[in-house]
């Protein structure tokens, strides 16, 4: 049997090695999709999750990867480990649930947890869809990535100064564009999709100039007349543009902090339960209206 001389040998375990060590990332971890790559497998694990919510709240699935992926250091972070806060979301003054003190811009900054993963993909789409400076972004649509990344970094979601392209240089990397091609809302034709929003702990839309309760539905693939019991609608009552139309159940009561109303000028009951994301029923038994004792202008109603 022949062998190598030893100082081949010495270089080709050389090269091998110098080969091997390229190929791994500054964190030490392989080129994207390689076996062990935490990035990949975390894109494998929530990928579905970011689809739904994409299909949903009409954030593209590429941006909500991206971000966590960026934010949680793929799943490894503390936040994400020790609170499963995967989007660096703080408390900041409306915040009720579990908290977590971190070192970020300054020392001991508050920080949300969540008991699961899920819990923390859907306060970051509500977080984005209820706040107003990223309000314009849902005008952008869910398959442009780029002015997403920009109007995230546009509206202070982080102050890296270099957010967007770290964003976007995820985004073509694993290629996560590929899943903004999976949303399957039943919209009409240039159509865009509803921003859902929450009253009184209720997801609610609103309901736009020329829509219908019959568009509301077939968006979000519901049964036309569950819709109309979600909103204590009959068949022949038309709401009028700007009202919230809920997709759940609303609620027998107002929140604490909202335990009375004045009537005002053009308010009806019906008006006053979407308001506040109350049951129609509710509110009139707990104020006694009646048909002879109807909601008048300067009439205090009591909510809860």
């Amino acid at each position: 049997m022949r062998y190598l001389p030893f100082r081949i040998l010495l270089l080709s375990v050389t090269i091998l090695l110098a080969f091997d060590s390229c190929s791994l990332t500054r964190r030490g971890v392989q080129s994207p999709g390689g076996i062990g790559d935490p990035y990949s497998e975390y894109i494998s694990k929530y990928s579905d999750l970011a689809v739904r919510h994409m299909q949903k709240y009409g954030i593209p699935a590429s941006i909500t990867l991206a971000q966590g992926l960026l934010e949680s250091d793929a799943g490894r972070s503390s936040l994400a480990t020790k609170c499963n806060n995967h989007f660096g979301i703080k408390c900041h003054n409306d915040w009720l649930g579990k908290t977590m003190l971190y070192d970020d811009d300054r020392r001991n900054e508050c920080f949300r947890c969540y008991n699961n993963a899920a819990d923390s993909f859907e306060d970051h789409s509500l977080f984005l869809v209820n706040g107003l400076r990223y309000r314009n972004l849902f005008s952008l649509g869910s398959k442009d990535y780029k002015g997403w990344a920009r109007g995230l970094k546009a509206a202070g979601y982080a102050t890296n100064p270099n957010y967007a392209d770290k964003l976007i240089d995820l985004i073509e990397r694993y290629g996560l564009d590929r899943y903004d091609e999976r949303n399957k809302l039943k919209l009409a034709k240039g159509a865009v999709p509803h921003r859902q929003f929450e009253v009184n702990g209720v997801k609610c839309v609103q309901l736009g100039e020329g829509e219908t309760l019959r568009d509301i539905a077939k968006e979000f693939s519901m049964s036309l007349s569950l819709l109309r019991r979600f909103n204590d609608v009959n068949r022949g009552f038309v709401p009028p543009a700007n009202s919230f139309i809920y997709l759940e159940r609303k609620k027998s009561r107002a929140p604490r902090e909202q335990s009375t109303y004045m009537v005002k000028s053009g308010d009806s009951l019906w008006s006053i339960s979407q308001k506040f994301g109350i049951k129609m029923d509710n509110l009139a038994g707990r104020n006694r209206i009646t048909s002879s004792n109807p909601v008048t202008v300067g009439m205090t109603l009591i909510l809860r």
